[in-house]
């Protein structure tokens, strides 16, 4: 699998302790698209970046961050085909792979801990799509996205 994740300045920390638990997983490639230190950038650029390779098959999962996940989570969101997932515990990160499809975890660097990013990060990784009846929804999302709605 492969996994392109990219934070602004505000959660540079917060990347390099997932890359590390993303470690833990056999066969998964991480692509960081940075920001590397702590000059400000702007987030939707990293947002960009980390959902092009999402959105072109690059990538088969997107993870980005920034101080509280907002900002970046909307941006995100702006671009066609992504389903990025704000997640602050393990549940809502299992909930958002299993019934939304989540191609991108968002997580907050000045919110949450190494630890509890740690586990929300294999919780979202160890989840799979139901499909079944949320793939109606899936599509419905994505009608949205169309303006098909």
């Amino acid at each position: 699998m492969n996994i392109t994740i990219g934070s602004d300045h505000g959660a540079v920390e917060l990347k390099d302790e997932v890359k590390m638990v993303l470690r833990e997983f056999d066969g998964v490639h991480v692509k960081d698209v940075g920001t590397f230190g702590r000059d400000a950038v702007d987030y939707p650029d990293i947002a960009r970046e980390v959902c092009a390779d999402v959105t072109s098959g690059r990538a088969d999962r997107g993870i980005l961050l920034c101080g509280t996940g907002v900002g970046i989570s909307i941006a995100a969101n702006k671009i066609d085909g992504i389903r990025a997932a704000l997640c602050g515990d393990v549940y809502t990160a299992m909930m958002s792979r299993r019934h939304n499809d989540a191609n991108v975890l968002v997580l907050g660097g000045r919110v949450l801990g190494f630890g509890p990013a740690g586990e929300i990060v294999r919780a979202w990784m160890r989840t799979e799509f139901e499909g079944g009846r949320h793939m109606r929804r899936i599509e419905k999302i994505m009608a949205l996205e169309n303006k098909e709605a």
